[in-house]
């Protein structure tokens, strides 16, 4: 039997990973024997390897080697490529044709991402793992084939099962043996070897000088995720290979290379939580919109004060009408603001110094009463729609997202205001 070392070095596969060796040296084991392999693991971690290994220490090594990516064959096709078809069997079928599982009888087939396979053909698949038997599409005759079957994945074959996407008893002829092969980023030992491996093979395939990692990019390179595993490490070795002109590459050039570098390197985070006491744009926005309302709620309390405490009939009439108008508006989907109107002088009756008991200390009066500058509701609102239009660049989605308030109140206050 051959070592793993051997077959390793025969094959191309690089690294000391445990996992990886044990995947390998199962591989060799099973290859004199004819039961079916399901090699598993994530897309790019180099599952195509496995079933040539099985097919080239097998006794059917001077037979037919297929490889068949059932992923990229269309729904409608997919039979007669694997089982052929006769003459006629559908439009477009000019004459006969024999499919994978005749061409390869003596040989092996390697079903790359078998789990896309649609139900029916499953069902034919099954047939052909239970007694080698097949029919073409457009025929009635059964034919024998006498085929090794090795299948990949990187689909979870029991959330397929459990989703009614893939068949069960079809899962189980065709694990008899399952490998399963480790992802890039379990290989931490690995990723500098197999990097200096594509280096060196892109160095003689485009004639220039090996690049070569400094310490601090190794590091960087062993913390990556690797979500594309292998295929994803030997593009960006090519990559780096053609583009850099400095041949040895710092921590600061490997990272322009790598993608989503910030969601797939570890998070540091911090134990104490620090308040940003409004210093975002959108939260200063948030606390104007509350102190507003909150202004709001003090004039409905003003004006409940001044009815119950009025003499006046018409003060009375207008306030209530005020009131009732806030609290119907308040109520609704949509908050808005609007300025009251303030009593007429001659409405409101304010009781003059010398009416009043001399000792009475609550209340004093000027012969004058100036008017302050009152902060108008009105002209802040309009200044909150303008800057928010602003800075969402005239987006009224945007803008009423962030104002807390629908798109048609947006637009209609924009209407009303003329912006």
């Amino acid at each position: 039997m051959e070592s793993v070392q051997a077959t390793k070095q025969r094959f191309g596969i690089i690294g000391n990973d445990l996992k990886l060796n044990r995947a390998v040296e199962k591989a060799i084991q099973v290859a004199p024997t004819d039961i079916s392999v399901l090699v598993t693991g994530e897309s790019g971690v180099g599952k195509e390897s496995i079933p040539k290994i099985i097919h080239s220490l097998s006794h059917r090594k001077h037979g037919k080697y297929i490889a068949v990516n059932c992923g990229a064959i269309p729904e409608g096709t997919i039979d007669s490529e694997l089982f052929g078809h006769e003459k006629g069997a559908f439009t477009g079928a000019t004459q006969t044709r024999n499919g994978y599982f005749e061409v390869a009888n003596g040989g092996t087939i390697f079903l790359d991402e078998v789990g896309e396979l649609p139900l029916t053909t499953q069902v034919r698949l099954l047939r052909v793992l239970e007694n080698g038997e097949f029919i073409k599409v457009g025929s009635s005759k059964v034919q024998k084939t006498d085929v090794r079957i090795v299948a990949a994945t990187n689909v979870n074959m029991f959330e397929a099962i459990k989703k009614e996407k893939f068949r069960e008893d079809l899962y189980y002829r065709l694990s008899t043996v399952e490998i399963l092969l480790p992802p890039l980023r379990d290989r931490k030992d690995d990723i500098h070897l197999l990097f200096r491996k594509f280096a060196s093979d892109f160095a003689s395939k485009y004639k220039m000088p090996t690049i070569r990692l400094a310490d601090d990019a190794v590091s960087l390179l062993e913390k990556y995720h690797w979500s594309g595993n292998i295929r994803q490490l030997r593009n960006i070795a090519e990559q780096i290979s053609v583009l850099e002109q400095n041949r040895t590459i710092s921590a600061v050039t490997l990272h322009g290379y790598l993608p989503n570098i910030g969601s797939n390197l570890p998070a540091v985070i911090s134990s104490g939580k620090k308040e940003s006491d409004f210093s975002n744009e959108r939260e200063i926005l948030y606390k104007v919109l509350f102190d507003m309302k909150a202004d709001l709620n003090d004039l409905k309390k003003l004006t409940m004060e001044l009815m119950q405490s009025g003499n006046n009939q018409e003060v009375q009439k207008e306030n209530e009408g005020l009131i009732r108008k806030i609290y119907r508006e308040d109520n609704e989907e949509e908050v808005r603001f609007e300025e009251p109107v303030a009593p007429s002088p001659e409405v409101l009756q304010i009781p003059s110094a010398s009416t009043l008991p001399k000792d009475d200390d609550k209340y004093h009066f000027a012969e004058e009463i100036e008017e302050e500058e009152t902060l108008s509701l009105h002209d802040k609102e309009l200044e909150l729609i303008k800057k928010s239009l602003e800075r969402n660049r005239g987006k009224r989605k945007a803008a009423a997202e962030e104002l807390g308030i629908s798109e048609r109140t947006l637009y209609r206050k924009i209407k009303q205001y003329d912006l």
